[in-house]
């Protein structure tokens, strides 16, 4: 299966990689207020992160049923999302204030923003 973000809808587009037709919508909020940009797996794919845009939240997606679990405050307007290689540590780009947000995946809560310039728009981890 594979995850489409629909930043002007507000929702996710699910689709059947093998017969390449889409099999289910996923609501994260009311179109304008949210728009989904990036959407990335944890490393054991049982969980999606989906980054909120102008909701300034990222959303979490449980694979196994394609139900939104939660959501949590990041930022404004998280683009760019990317997870440490353990999964235990997520980062969101922020393109108007200018971050990066470090977020804690076990208590979702953001432990430092860094300022890194104009418009951050993607991020990238890497093992050091």
């Amino acid at each position: 299966k594979a995850y489409v973000t629909r930043e002007n809808d507000g929702v996710i587009s699910l689709l059947d990689t093998v017969r390449h037709q889409p099999i289910q919508t996923i609501e994260l909020g009311p179109a304008g207020e949210i728009k989904p940009m990036k959407v990335i797996l944890s490393p054991d794919a049982t969980k999606a992160y989906v980054s909120g845009g102008r909701g300034k939240r990222v959303f979490v997606i449980d694979t196994s049923n394609n139900e939104v679990t939660g959501s949590f405050e990041v930022g404004e307007r998280p683009w760019g999302l990317a997870l440490s290689p353990d999964g235990k540590t997520l980062y969101t780009a922020n393109g108007p204030s200018n971050d990066v947000s470090v977020v804690d995946l076990k208590s979702q809560t953001v432990i430092k923003k860094i300022k890194v310039g104009n418009s951050p728009w993607g991020v990238l981890t890497l093992t050091p």
